[in-house]
């Protein structure tokens, strides 16, 4: 009788389990998206905006040549937030798209407190750290998920 009772809380223990990854991966689905269309949208911007324009809208001006340089590594960064995972072609990369975005929001963190906005610097910090969130979440997804071929170590001598 235990071991009747045992298997059916095994049973409702994998399908919390399995709900509960649904959820975590539908929720990291949409931030996904939603950082996507941001960086996409500002990098394209920051590429099609005449430089004396960018520059009249910062606070600090920075060379042409470095925001053009974020604007590629925003739309980069875009696109490797989505396709990799979507396409199942090294699914390992999204993660790290995502920690090359913080390392950008933190300099647009620091750039924007330095210019005398820190109520304006939460944005970036906000944008970062959902940034950063992604990178955990996937990552965590990524190591127990064999369906990636992606086994961590743990489930390597488990198996």
């Amino acid at each position: 009788m235990s071991q009747v009772i045992s298997n059916q809380q095994k049973n409702e223990n994998h399908t919390v389990s399995k709900r509960r990854r649904m959820v975590l991966t539908t929720i990291l689905w949409l931030v996904q998206l939603l950082l996507a269309c941001t960086f996409l949208s500002a990098g394209i911007m920051k590429l099609t905006t005449p430089v004396e324009m960018l520059q009249s809208m910062m606070p600090l001006p920075l060379p042409a040549l470095f925001v053009h340089f974020i604007g590629c590594a925003e739309i980069a960064g875009a696109i490797g937030l989505t396709l990799p995972i979507l396409l199942r072609i090294h699914p390992g990369l999204t993660p790290l798209a995502a920690s090359g975005l913080v390392i950008i929001m933190i300099g647009a963190t620091i750039y924007t407190a330095v210019a005398g906005d820190p109520v304006g610097a939460l944005m970036p910090l906000v944008v970062g750290l959902l940034c950063l969130s992604v990178a955990y979440g996937r990552r965590a997804l990524l190591t127990a998920d064999p369906l990636f071929g992606r086994l961590s170590n743990v489930s390597r001598q488990a198996a």
